[in-house]
């Protein structure tokens, strides 16, 4: 059975303002130490892939990764632990870590003092400065470059549905931005970032990156930031289009679908069956629609790339993936997290419905860390 791991973005956010805090290495420094580690039951081993809490962009961000696993339930229990160490390290900081695609208050980015971002800042100037987002990106293993990719090609359609299950960045700075992800907006402004072509081999998919690089306006292959990508660290592929998810719930939903298309896509290739032939620039406008309605009103129906509600678009992905899920043993998991997600809503949903109780964007940023932290039901 092939592997899942998943590595979060996750914001450092002061206790009572709910305001991003430069504070995250010394979270990082704190949660990694032997104590704290040994404290939660877990271990960093450099020998093997995931379980780590590492820095990010900036200096009000941490990343935390999994090993990779299974079993979902195993999955679940790593990201839960991974979350609860970050959340304990900060708490000793006066601080919150909240998982949210975008900071609900206003925020001062603050560069990580790093010969490479430093170098992006040169490069992309306020595109660099002002980035201050999460992520949630799922690695599931390949057996090769040619499998991924083949696996990617068929895979491009489904992604904008991801970022819809995964949507839980309404707010920005304060404002409300009308869109359920804006982190997919503000990713959109990285040159190489969201919807890709069909590939069509390994070869080729290496030969673009080689040339993207070459042209000068990458720094190099890690900024290939497609939806998904062949991972340059491990054998997988890394499927990236996903907001952190605010309730880990809902990540290990993602976790499974991500699976599920990955051996569904496979499953394809070896077989010899075509990608479908969807445009790019459709693509584009399904990931707009995606980040734009998350769960709750239209997205693009990848066989037709028509709009018809984000429901019937979930249920035709879990169909979709069915035998991939039965083998895995997924399929009532998936089922019943789809059926809860559609009854309640994504993140951005709830972000929208404690500021609409409350009138308070601290209570929002609150209420996540609630969530984060599985305090909250």
């Amino acid at each position: 059975m092939r592997t899942v791991g998943v590595e979060e973005e996750l914001l450092v956010v002061d206790a009572e303002s709910g305001r991003p805090l430069s504070v995250a290495e010394r979270v990082r420094r704190k949660a990694t130490s032997p104590e704290e580690l040994d404290k939660a039951g877990l271990s960093e081993d450099e020998s093997s892939p995931g379980g780590t809490v590492e820095a990010e962009l900036q200096r009000q961000q941490v990343e935390t990764d999994t090993p990779p696993r299974t079993d979902l339930g195993d999955l679940e229990k790593d990201v839960c632990a991974w979350r609860g160490l970050a959340v304990s390290a900060a708490r000793k900081a006066g601080a919150r870590i909240i998982a949210s695609g975008t900071s609900p208050v206003e925020a001062t980015p603050d560069l990580v003092s790093d010969d490479r971002y430093e170098e992006m800042l040169e490069r992309f100037g306020m595109t660099t400065s002002e980035h201050l987002s999460c992520g949630c990106h799922v690695h599931v293993s390949v057996e090769s470059d040619e499998e991924g990719v083949g696996v990617l090609d068929r895979i491009r359609v489904w992604l904008p549905a991801l970022l819809a299950v995964s949507s839980n960045s309404p707010y920005f700075q304060g404002k409300d931005t009308r869109y359920a992800s804006f982190r997919s907006q503000l990713m959109a402004r990285w040159p190489s970032a969201g919807p890709y072509d069909v590939f069509g081999s390994a070869e080729a998919y290496h030969r673009l990156v080689e040339n993207m690089c070459g042209s000068g306006v990458l720094l190099d292959k890690a900024m290939a930031y497609f939806d998904a990508r062949l991972s340059e660290r491990y054998p997988t592929v890394e499927v990236r289009v996903a907001d952190v998810c605010m309730d880990p719930r809902d990540a290990v939903l993602l976790a499974a679908l991500s699976r599920g298309l990955v051996e569904t896509g496979a499953r394809e290739w070896s077989e010899g069956r075509p990608a479908p032939a969807v445009p790019t620039a459709m693509l584009r406008l399904a990931t707009w629609q995606a980040g734009r309605e998350g769960v709750r009103g239209n997205l693009l129906a990848p066989s037709t790339q028509r709009p018809r509600p984000a429901a019937e678009v979930l249920h035709a992905l879990v169909d979709h993936v069915r035998p991939a899920l039965e083998e895995a043993g997924d399929v009532a998991l998936v089922e019943e997290r789809v059926a809860e997600l559609l009854e309640r809503g994504s993140g951005a949903d709830r972000q929208r419905a404690v500021l609409e109780r409350t009138n308070r964007m601290s209570e929002v940023v609150a209420d996540i860390a609630r969530v984060t932290a599985g305090l909250a039901d």
